[in-house]
């Protein structure tokens, strides 16, 4: 074989060889794990294997957007997330990451598609800027129709998030007011079952049970309760 054909030939072996790994990124990721955290009704924390450990994943709900918690439906849009979600193992299919570091993508659990399901639930808008799939703007249809969860509010309780972080709504200039008028059936669900409120507590000192710990760290958002990111807060009460 002269050396020019030989050349090519070792050319095209090596290009198979790189093309998998080329490829790669252009793969759909997937993480799959137990979810521990829910922050707000289109976040939520994952816990997945890490080599012999396990790490925390922050991850963004794709497509869609919930009310901000100072919004009207703001508290129902997490607790519905968490209803969905919490404690449970979940797939999330990566779309992206976030200019906050956060990965967004599409959450599964079980049979269900959490995210299609808050839009269907009526927790949450369709994220016009982002949204790919046509079938969520059906289901917003029918949950408008239908008058179910945040479009039960009243119109001028109803504003798009985008519009509300930008300032630009007619009810985001008193969010003093709009904080103790919104509906607080999250927290009230939640001590229904547990007996936990969500009352200003901050840290693992002022906690009086794992449980207690736990419920702050899942329920309540308090991030400060779980200092080394494993998923389990206030190590001393919950060894």
């Amino acid at each position: 074989m002269n050396p020019v054909r030989r050349t090519w030939w070792l050319y095209c072996f090596l290009a198979l060889l790189a093309a998998p790994l080329l490829a790669g990124p252009l793969l759909a990721a997937e993480y799959t794990g137990r979810v521990v955290g829910v922050s707000d009704g289109d976040t939520l924390t994952l816990l997945v294997p890490d080599g012999a450990s396990f790490k925390q994943v922050k991850v963004r709900l794709g497509e869609i957007d919930t009310p901000e918690s100072r919004q009207p439906y703001g508290n129902r849009a997490r607790q519905a997330l968490s209803d969905l979600a919490f404690n449970q193992q979940a797939r999330v299919v990566v779309q992206d990451t976030d200019k906050y570091g956060r990965t967004v993508g599409r959450v599964y659990v079980g049979g269900v598609d959490v995210n299609a399901e808050m839009v269907k639930q009526g927790a949450a808008w369709v994220y016009r800027k982002y949204a790919k799939d046509p079938s969520l703007y059906r289901l917003e249809e029918q949950a408008k129709a239908a008058k179910r969860g945040l479009w039960g509010l009243p119109e001028t309780e109803r504003c798009p998030p985008w519009d509300w972080r930008k300032g630009t709504c007619a009810t985001a200039s008193a969010p003093a007011a709009r904080a103790a008028a919104a509906p607080t059936a999250a927290p009230t669900s939640a001590a229904s079952s547990s007996g936990f409120t969500c009352a200003g507590k901050r840290y693992c000192r002022e906690m009086t049970s794992c449980e207690e710990a736990k419920f702050y760290l899942t329920r309540c958002g308090i991030a400060t309760l779980d200092g080394n990111r494993d998923g389990v807060p206030c190590e001393t009460l919950c060894r």
